[in-house]
């Protein structure tokens, strides 16, 4: 008959894998040893090992990405009163939960888009496309890039869907732009967020729903495997 876990044992797993990240000196973006390997280090089982590491996840010590691992996160610095929800957010949200939430919200933003977006919305999607081919560095790009996904959260002509883009694009900005790692002075002229970003805008001028809709989440998962790409 297997002993039940006791509470003690996931406290013991809990501050020994805290220990463990501390002592080692790890620094933001690295990768943790194995399961199996923590689970030897910390003389623990596997069930409290996953224990611990899900509340080191809530707390936002960590991140992990399917398939390839678990992370330490940034330093979370203590909060001032007057710190930006945004801010607060996203020192407790890993960027695997961060995509996952635009793939929740952005295709279904984009679907509405192809239903009532208006002249002036795609005039500004069109701006932001031509825009940002041009761009000659990557801080330029992602200027663009934000104008175009907010224009198409304009083009649905809903003021909740639009306040929520907002919050979602500024946590965004909180967790990845300071940490991604660019290895060219600026977008080739063959990246694929143009291509994407010409089949979203094309969709919804066409108002196709389901296009729109489809093509967003084709965007958004090829963006995520690009950030995590190095991981």
């Amino acid at each position: 008959m297997l002993r039940k876990e006791e509470p003690n044992d996931r406290d013991g797993a809990l501050s020994g894998l805290r220990g463990f990240i501390a002592e080692s000196g790890f620094e933001a973006g690295q990768k943790l040893p194995s399961e199996r390997n923590l689970t030897d280090r910390l003389g623990i089982s596997r069930g409290s090992l996953r224990k611990a590491l899900d509340e080191l996840e809530r707390e936002g010590t960590i991140w992990r990405h399917v398939g390839k691992g678990t992370f330490v996160s940034g330093p979370a610095d203590a909060e001032a009163p007057d710190t930006p929800p945004a801010a607060k957010i996203g020192r407790h949200l890993t960027p695997f939960r961060m995509m996952r939430a635009r793939l929740a919200i952005e295709p279904a933003i984009a679907r509405e888009a192809a239903m009532n977006t208006s002249s002036e919305a795609l005039a500004r999607m069109e701006h932001a496309l031509e825009h940002s081919r041009k761009a000659q560095s990557w801080q330029a790009y992602e200027q663009y890039d934000d104008l175009f996904h907010r224009a198409i959260a304009e083009g649905s002509d809903n003021l909740l869907l639009l306040s929520i883009f907002e919050q979602l694009n500024q946590v965004r900005r909180e967790i990845v732009w300071g940490t991604v790692t660019r290895h060219t002075p600026r977008p080739s002229e063959d990246h694929f967020s143009f291509e994407h970003h010409d089949r979203i805008a094309a969709a919804i001028s066409g108002r196709d729903p389901v296009a729109a809709y489809e093509a967003m989440r084709t965007h958004l998962r090829a963006v995520s495997a690009w950030l995590f790409r190095d991981v």
